[in-house]
């Protein structure tokens, strides 16, 4: 199992690619348990908790696209780094006013939302130039939805740490300035500060036009609604149950069983078409939600947390071949910033949602929330079978690299990047 992923971390770059990204998104993956932890420290309800964690998601809905298309069209470091920067900025604004007065509390963490560089569409349009075969390139991105469940349980953790340690209010400026940090590593390598998007179709709706990515989409939205309203019911439940540690270790355990399930996935080739294997993915992971409505003692509940997360990975890692065959060429960083978009969108209606079902119903109606959300992204994954069974390439052969001077044909991904 190790042998694929040591080969992809040896490749030139690749390490430093995985762990700049994984750190500069540190923010952006623990917004939502750091505003939490933060507004209630602050003495406001988990309504407002929710609210504002579900503002943070949907400018950073907005702005994932909006800024992976800038980096298709003017390349990464000049939209990565700058836009990190205000995002951390903003993040200090929130972290110095608090929650009051509330406008700009608001304002605050629309701005860093917005701001969050799409780092994790830009390593995905970056693996194809590092890793110079497609089986590598696939194995690399279950290797990424691995690593990103080492960040959501390692992430939880720290924030945990630093408000035992400190308060809620350092762990936003600790986390803040991790961010600016890892989108620095990233946008000084030299794959990123030579990496062109192929030639794009002017279009408005840009990578949207495709039928098969629009169907992903729309899935992933209710699996994102999933994971977000998870973070907000965890919170009453451990307040009866021991408290932030327990949070902390709940949301820890849900990343822990992804990167389980995540590493057995990638360490092997599967046959057949992904569309079709996501499906059972989804399936899976719909059923694995519902134990958590038992709500047993902490140590069974972080247990049947982590058996939530198996089918997590998984599902994310088939979910990037299929954009790669369906988005159309040139718009790779922004594909991969709209299933960014989409899901975290979800998150935050999620969150938004499962506030006040908590705050009527309590811990056992939030996390009915999952359940019916993944069930649902799996009725749209089977009512868009045919779209999705017709991608926009499936790889062809370019008629020349940008950096070939000699423009020999040579092989390359459906994903149209060059390097």
């Amino acid at each position: 199992m190790a042998a694929g992923y040591l080969e992809i971390l040896r490749a030139r770059h690749a390490a430093r690619l995985l762990v700049g990204t994984l750190v500069g998104r540190l923010p952006n993956a623990t917004a939502a348990i750091a505003i939490v932890l933060f507004v209630r420290a602050e003495g406001g309800s988990y309504s407002l908790a929710g609210a504002l964690a579900a503002v943070y998601g949907v400018a950073n809905a907005v702005g994932q696209p909006v800024l992976g298309r800038l980096v298709d069209l003017y390349g990464q470091p000049r939209i990565q780094l700058p836009a990190a920067i205000a995002a951390a900025l903003a993040m200090t604004v929130f972290a110095a006013v608090g929650i009051t007065p509330a406008p700009l509390a608001y304002a605050a963490v629309a701005a860093s939302g917005l701001c969050t560089p799409p780092l994790e569409g830009g390593l995905r349009a970056l693996w194809p130039s590092v890793l110079h075969r497609e089986d590598q390139v696939h194995t690399a991105y279950a290797m990424d939805a691995i690593a990103q469940e080492v960040m959501f349980t390692v992430g939880p953790l720290l924030v945990t740490l630093c408000v035992s340690l400190w308060s809620a209010q350092a762990a936003l400026l600790v986390l803040s300035a991790l961010g600016v940090l890892g989108a620095l590593s990233v946008v000084l390598s030299p794959p990123s500060r030579a990496w062109r998007s192929a030639p794009r179709e002017a279009h408005w709706l840009g990578a949207l036009r495709s039928p098969g990515l629009l169907a992903l989409l729309a899935a992933f939205l209710f699996i994102g609604m999933a994971l977000g309203s998870i973070t907000v019911a965890s919170v009453p439940y451990a307040d009866d149950h021991g408290g932030d540690a327990v949070y902390g270790w709940l949301m820890a355990a849900l990343g822990l069983g992804a990167m389980a399930g995540g590493a057995v996935y990638g360490a092997r080739q599967w046959a057949g078409p992904p569309e079709r294997r996501l499906r059972f993915l989804v399936a899976f992971l719909a059923v694995c939600y519902l134990p958590l409505t038992l709500m047993p003692d902490a140590v069974a509940m972080v247990a049947l947390t982590a058996l939530a997360g198996v089918f997590l990975a998984p599902s994310i890692a088939c979910a990037f071949v299929i954009v790669d065959r369906h988005a159309p060429s040139g718009t790779v960083t922004e594909a991969f910033s709209w299933l960014v978009t989409t899901f975290t969108v979800g998150a935050s209606v999620g969150t938004g949602l499962a506030g006040p079902v908590v705050q009527a119903g309590g811990a056992l109606w939030g996390f009915a929330v999952p359940g019916a959300a993944g069930a649902v992204s799996l009725l749209v994954l089977l009512g868009t079978r045919s779209v999705l069974a017709v991608p926009v390439a499936t790889g062809v052969v370019a008629a020349f690299s940008e950096n070939d001077p000699n423009r020999a044909a040579e092989p390359r991904f459906s994903s149209g990047d060059r390097a």
